[in-house]
């Protein structure tokens, strides 16, 4: 595809694709069950809770009781959806789900909105830039971070048949939709979204839009992008990312999320065993979050379209 044909066709936030994935499994899963910390409402879990009120459970503000509740229904045969905001789905029970979840490999699915700074003026307290990488550490947990709407309902059909815990990532605001409507997603299977020949784009989540938009302008440069969506940071693609970057001789990674730990990291893991290869990271840096409007804490934090474009003209200095 040319870069130039990827369009948006409005804005709709990733939660709200959560909560489309949710009434879409309610319908074909009698065995999905949806868990909440006093969230219903902010995880747009309405419509499945209305379709299928006897498999909704409320469990306060009582997150580590939910992941151990979780456990629980997972042993009986349940499928639980974990819903609570990414900072207390991570930090605030880590513990349980490494005891409870992930060490015994339950069939539990974490799924985690108003991740990263694009939560907005909630501030650092809970935007979260750690998750990613505390939950790719965890042996045997599946890793996803759709891009888009679309891209998330597809995410929440795709793991309702996968088999062992994963967590999914997912965000608060309106942000552009411009992938595939109906979907089916392939977890650990990268997208490419178009094919060059100078650099290598590899980007996750919210990120995505910003590096299609690099792209484009990058295009117009005369700078030919290889982009590749990876949605799934745990299995990473890495049969995509090497094929990739033969081509092109240098990367950029792009994630809402700190350098340390998340996509980059992984990428770079992949790199030094396969093929060395100059890299350049679109993240935030080693710091936390603060309060205000989502377009200028991005811009603060380096996560911009222009931010993305400077790393591409930094790593190609370095071919």
């Amino acid at each position: 595809m040319d870069i130039q044909d990827i369009k948006s066709t409005g804005k709709k936030a990733t939660r709200e694709g959560f909560g489309a994935g949710m009434h879409s499994v309610g319908e074909t899963h009698d065995n999905v069950v949806m868990l909440t910390a006093d969230l219903r409402g902010s995880m747009k879990a309405d419509d499945f809770i209305n379709a299928h009120p006897d498999r909704f459970v409320q469990c306060g503000i009582a997150e580590a009781n939910m992941m151990g509740v979780a456990a629980g229904l997972a042993t009986a045969g349940k499928i639980p959806m974990v819903t609570t905001f990414a900072n207390f789905a991570t930090g605030r029970v880590y513990d349980q789900i490494r005891q409870s979840i992930a060490y015994s490999h339950k069939n539990v699915k974490i799924c985690a909105s108003h991740a990263g700074l694009t939560l907005g003026e909630d501030g650092a307290t809970h935007q979260i830039l750690e998750d990613i990488g505390m939950m790719r550490m965890l042996p045997g947990m599946t890793v996803i971070n759709p891009c888009d709407y679309n891209q998330t309902k597809a995410a929440v059909e795709a793991l309702v048949d996968h088999e062992g815990p994963a967590y999914l990532r997912f965000g608060r605001p309106g942000w552009p939709v411009f992938t595939a409507e109906n979907q089916k997603l392939e977890i650990g299977k990268a997208l490419q979204l178009a094919e060059g020949s100078d650099v290598s784009i590899i980007a996750t989540g919210h990120l995505v839009w910003k590096a299609v938009e690099a792209a484009k302008q990058l295009a117009e440069e005369g700078v030919s992008v290889d982009l590749i969506n990876i949605h799934t940071i745990k299995p990473l693609d890495e049969e995509a990312i090497l094929a990739s970057v033969r081509k092109t001789g240098c990367i950029v990674t792009c994630e809402e999320h700190n350098k340390y730990g998340g996509l980059g990291s992984a990428v770079a893991e992949c790199l030094s065993m396969h093929q060395p290869t100059p890299q350049e990271f679109v993240a935030t840096n080693d710091t936390f979050g603060e309060s205000g409007p989502v377009g200028e804490l991005l811009e603060k934090y380096g996560l911009g379209t222009k931010d993305v474009v400077a790393a591409v003209k930094k790593v190609l200095k370095r071919k």
